[in-house]
């Protein structure tokens, strides 16, 4: 497996513990290629904050235990997430018909889209269609499914609700992996259910997400390479993967983070004042 940082080891951790309610330091260990200490470390946080109790050679499950990682989430590599969603929220237009997934760069987009006319918006995520409903006119279809609380998103075989109802013109869609061979990828098989009923309703499937999700684990596409129409991520992708999604025809969109984009400006100004006293 690709080295995970920290808050990715995490959010893998707390998936394995969804899935088998248990898991051992040893084998966390291996899984990721760390040592059993950063293992123990990992899991000490994750019981700070209520989402897992340690037992003695690893962690169990605790009931309501995923509660807050959107929260948790939404606030790492904010300022990226940010970044990016106002990038990726450029080519969405008045009147658009539009898919949001419930990754937390599809809630800072559709904060970025708000007052665009006449939007009709198709969404899983209980927060982006909240926020539309506060602050916005457009029409939201919420298709339904079986609640899930870490991503505050509704999950479930939602294509006959989508079938015969026209086309969606762009699906903006975050992941926790992306991969030149399986495309855009889930860790939750549900999750990854409902995105690709979601994706294969798209005209456009644009995938969003931060540099550190490049080589990220993954355990099931939601689209595939030749679906995708282009992804946008920030300015530290590794120059050699931006090569093979060229050569495989994908547009990639790097965005200067706001730390970065102030630079820019800076030295834009600099450089005017300089012209301007000569």
């Amino acid at each position: 497996m690709a080295s995970l940082d920290e808050f990715a080891r995490e959010q893998a951790i707390l998936t394995i513990l969804k899935t088998s309610g248990h898991a051992v330091v040893n084998d966390l260990a291996e899984t990721f290629g760390v040592s059993t200490v950063t293992i123990r470390k990992d899991l000490d946080g994750l019981e700070q904050r209520n989402l897992l109790r340690r037992v003695r050679g690893g962690a169990v499950s605790v009931d309501g235990g995923d509660e807050g990682s959107f929260d948790m989430r939404l606030r790492h590599s904010s300022e990226t997430k940010r970044a990016i969603a106002r990038s990726a929220a450029a080519i969405v237009r008045h009147g658009d018909v539009l898919a949001i997934d419930a990754s937390t760069t599809g809630y800072y987009l559709a904060q970025e889209i708000l007052d665009r006319r006449n939007l009709v918006v198709v969404t899983n995520a209980l927060r982006v269609a909240t926020l539309f409903m506060e602050q916005s006119s457009a029409k939201v279809l919420v298709p339904g499914g079986l609640l899930r609380r870490s991503s505050g998103s509704l999950v479930g075989p939602i294509g006959d609700v989508l079938a015969g109802r026209g086309r969606i013109s762009t699906g903006f869609f975050g992941v926790v992996g992306v991969s030149t061979m399986h495309g855009l990828m889930e860790m939750s098989a549900e999750e990854a259910q409902t995105k690709r009923f979601l994706a294969d309703a798209c005209e456009r499937v644009i995938g969003m997400f931060e540099s550190g999700k490049i080589g990220g684990f993954g355990l099931h596409s939601f689209a595939a390479v030749p679906a995708i129409t282009a992804m946008y991520t920030d300015t530290s992708a590794p120059p050699g993967w931006l090569t093979e999604w060229e050569t495989l025809g994908v547009p990639i969109h790097l965005v200067p983070n706001e730390t970065e984009q102030t630079s820019q400006r800076d030295t834009t100004i600099r450089r005017f004042n300089t012209v301007a006293r000569r």
